[in-house]
């Protein structure tokens, strides 16, 4: 993989993309930066932006796969974990919630691409 790679990648980050940062500061302040050229993936590679998709019906980069598989798991436990906490912002049913749709996503990575 490298120049001329034709797989579809996920960023490293994601749970957290770049791209979902810059949405929601759009909407709430109206500014809007510019997107980055290139973007760490789950694979290792940097990749042009516009070879990543957070769906995982267009990614088509195996370790890319596994690595947001593997994410979404975490930050299910993690988020899960939040909402049990005293004085937490997030309700243990908003918890569960979430929690239930990152696994729902994890289950998504881990199914063939089909390719």
């Amino acid at each position: 993989m490298g120049e001329g790679d034709p797989h579809i990648h996920v960023e490293a980050k994601v749970v957290r993309g770049e791209a979902a940062v810059r949405i929601l500061l759009a909407a709430t302040f109206g500014l809007a930066g510019d997107l980055p050229g290139t973007v760490a993936t789950g694979c290792g590679l940097r990749v042009p932006y516009a070879m990543t998709s957070p769906r995982p019906d267009r990614v088509t980069c195996l370790a890319c796969r596994e690595h947001a598989h593997a994410e979404h798991l975490r930050f299910a436990d993690e988020i899960e974990r939040m909402g049990g906490l005293p004085g937490s912002p997030v309700t243990p049913a908003d918890a569960r919630r979430v929690a239930e749709r990152h696994r729902a996503l994890a289950e998504r990575f881990s199914g063939s691409t089909g390719v």
